[in-house]
């Protein structure tokens, strides 16, 4: 199948209080046909600075998850070919080329991985676990969808082939330590919901080495001694998304009902 026929490329972002990422990363989506903004009712300055760029179309849309948020983003796009960005993601001018270059001579792949380099306070983060980070960005929409499965790091379900580019994403992730944490929280609530809908219990055991193995794998395995405190750091906080997890998977059992991320 031939997916070249509209190379036209619509760039979909989905935000809340992302005031100080947007200007930076709009202001560098020359290339794109179309850019949405997807926002969550942000109450910082989201809105008034990304209507500020007249080639942006803003929406705001109530948030349920992460995959439903994405498939209404999908939805408003007028262009087969989809690339999607976080807030805190950055496109090197190689990629940039890059992306161009594949969608208008792509005769085979229907979606297409990338990989990522992970940002630690405007420093590269080498291992701890992300040297290996790969993520969908860029599908044509009529062959790929976020499954309800996930509420959090979404599967995208794949109609056709899959390709992976050369050139990083720049992934500014982490800016500081409470920011980051109280994102890998939220992450870890809403992984909490996921096993709560799926009737996974949480295990006073699991509870209590999950989150110890995570941390030990991470930082010896995955070489993230490597990089010194920040590799303490990165992995401590990871793996205590995993101790909210199970934390808030079983208050969710004792209340027998969801909980809203907050």
């Amino acid at each position: 199948m031939k997916y070249n026929h509209n190379t036209k490329i619509s760039v979909l972002i989905i935000t809340l209080n992302e005031e100080n990422q947007m200007k930076a990363l709009l202001a560098d989506l020359d290339f794109a046909d179309e850019i949405i903004v997807v926002d969550s009712f942000s109450t910082d300055n989201t809105e008034v600075i990304c209507k500020s760029f007249e080639n942006v179309k803003f929406i705001q849309n109530t948030f349920e998850n992460y995959s439903s948020q994405r498939n209404f983003a999908i939805s408003q796009a007028k262009n087969d070919w989809v690339l999607f960005l976080d807030a805190d993601e950055r496109l090197t001018p190689e990629l940039k080329n890059e992306i161009l270059v594949t969608v208008k001579n792509n005769l085979t792949y229907a979606s297409f991985l990338f990989p990522r380099t992970f940002m630690f306070e405007n420093k590269v983060l080498h291992f701890s676990g992300n040297q290996s980070d790969k993520i969908f960005r860029l599908f044509h929409k009529n062959h790929a969808e976020y499954t309800s499965e996930r509420l959090i790091h979404e599967k995208l379900k794949v109609d056709g082939k899959i390709g992976i580019l050369k050139n990083k994403l720049i992934h500014y992730s982490y800016a500081n330590y409470e920011s980051y944490k109280s994102k890998i929280i939220r992450y870890g609530k809403f992984k909490a919901q996921e096993k709560f809908i799926k009737k996974q219990k949480s295990h006073y055991l699991l509870h209590l080495l999950h989150p110890t193995y995570n941390f030990l794998y991470n930082y010896f395995v995955r070489l993230g001694f490597l990089d010194g405190k920040k590799g303490v750091i990165i992995c401590y906080l990871n793996a205590y998304c995993i101790h909210i997890r199970y934390k808030e998977l079983n208050q969710l059992w004792n209340k027998k009902q969801p909980l809203s991320p907050k």
